[in-house]
């Protein structure tokens, strides 16, 4: 396969690089001027994938920090930090917004592009750190003296293939490979090819990858461990899910068992209402949908507020009897929340079995015929009831219990729970397909729900 014209593509062009190179430098000498005229002791430095050299032609992000000396108070660092990247943003006539990581950053949309300014430590070994972001610095320095000059192609097909798999990104949302990790897979397996080569046949729930042969990777027991080489008490796989590590693997097995440059674009989605809603009614399951308003919290907040309540609910369910065969979750991130359960059993008899003491269980066997009476029997030698289901269809159970003074029994993220509280709808599916106006993300998360692995195989 042709990798000279994929890299042709997706590495940014001398322009391009010279446009950024141009802006981040302007974007730094601001902030020091700032910084001076101010009375602050700070300096900007640039950190990420664009100072390493490793960002994708038109997807580049600005990182600047704002080094601060480690004698400086928390409430120091972050006021004098955001106060120099708003300035700096304003400045420059951006829109900054104010976003939370370990602490508060900014972060702000400069000729076009994104520009995060973050306030940091200025620290000179590990042991000095004070949070996460702290290690940056060190992050980026150590991949401009690691990485060799040829491999950041070889971290830009990484890249690349990982985005248009879905496996890119270490945010909640996604649950994939961070920029970073991208780049020490590339240190220690070399190139691209050997990176998807090792993980098709290598990789299983704790591999281990030790590149400053720290031996402190057995601590770890998330499914892919890769040591910081910068910290040896961190994994930097630890936002990698199962999930994630797996469909890598089985995308990196389908690519070397037959090489596309389609693997390097992102899959067009074609997105049909008809096929959807065709699609459920043929599977003859009950899908139902939970809809409520987003709160407002930043999206790494957000997503794993609503992953604990699509848990939460799934459990709740199935402790009454009903049995789901799978289940998802959507947002726009600002203004709705989509829950989705798709049940194999959403009707039950009026009776169930309660099973109740083994016969030789004097005390108990009394109290069980005492409460029962006639409606209980003997099974072999174990006592059983004969009781009513309070609920026997799963709608009504969601409905009564969504509730406040029963949604207790379901266990929702704290800023979820208001919320919906306020106000919520619940539809069956088809029937909010047949009437609701449904906009292209959503008909986008409901295909990939019913296509899970469509973005794996080319």
């Amino acid at each position: 396969m042709d990798y000279q014209k994929i890299l042709n593509q997706i590495r940014p062009k001398k322009s391009e690089e010279k446009k950024i190179h141009s802006l981040y430098n302007h974007l730094i000498e601001i902030i020091n001027e700032t910084a001076l005229k101010n009375n602050i002791n700070a300096q900007a430095v640039l950190v990420g994938s664009v100072a390493k050299g490793t960002w994708i032609s038109g997807k580049a992000d600005i990182d600047i920090f704002i080094k601060f000396t480690t004698d400086t108070s928390g409430d120091e660092l972050k006021e004098k930090g955001l106060f120099l990247g708003k300035e700096c943003i304003k400045i420059m006539d951006g829109k900054s917004e104010l976003r939370y990581a370990s602490h508060p950053y900014v972060t702000g949309i400069i000729n076009g592009y994104n520009v995060d300014f973050v306030p940091c430590y200025d620290i000179k070994n590990i042991k000095e750190m004070k949070s996460a972001v702290d290690r940056t610095i060190a992050h980026t320095d150590y991949v401009i003296k690691t990485l060799k000059p040829e491999q950041a192609d070889e971290v830009l097909l990484l890249k690349s293939f990982m985005k248009s798999i879905g496996t890119y990104g270490s945010e909640f949302k996604v649950g994939g490979f961070a920029g970073y990790l991208c780049e020490l897979l590339i240190i220690n397996y070399d190139t691209f090819l050997k990176v998807l080569r090792n993980a098709s046949d290598e990789w299983k729930p704790g591999y281990q990858i030790d590149l400053s042969e720290y031996g402190t990777a057995s601590s770890y027991n998330e499914p892919l461990v890769v040591v910081d080489p910068v910290d040896k008490n961190r994994n930097v796989a630890a936002a990698l899910t199962l999930q994630k590590m797996s469909e890598f693997v089985i995308a990196s097995r389908n690519f070397l068992n037959k090489e596309s440059p389609s693997y390097f674009i992102q899959k067009e989605l074609d997105v049909d209402l008809k096929d959807i809603i065709e699609e459920f009614k043929r599977r003859s399951t009950k899908s139902i949908l939970l809809s409520f308003k987003a709160p407002h919290i930043p999206a790494d907040a957000l997503y794993p507020q609503i992953k604990k309540t699509e848990k939460s609910m799934v459990h709740f369910v199935e402790r009454n009897g009903f049995k789901t065969f799978n289940s998802d979750s959507w947002t726009d991130e600002k203004n709705k929340i989509l829950i989705l359960l798709e049940f194999e059993t959403w009707q039950l008899p009026l009776i169930k079995k309660h099973h109740g003491p083994p016969i030789w269980s004097f005390d108990h066997e009394e109290k069980f015929k005492e409460k029962y009476h006639e409606k209980a029997f003997l099974e072999e030698d174990r006592w059983v009831a004969e009781v009513e289901r309070e609920h026997i269809n799963a709608v009504n159970l969601l409905e009564t219990t969504l509730s406040p003074d029963k949604i207790g029994l379901i266990k929702f993220g704290k800023h979820i729970k208001g919320n919906l509280l306020d106000e919520y709808e619940l539809y069956d599916l088809i029937e909010f397909l047949d009437s609701q106006d449904i906009n292209k993300d959503q008909l986008e998360f409901l295909f990939l729900y019913l296509h899970k692995n469509w973005k794996l195989c080319r």
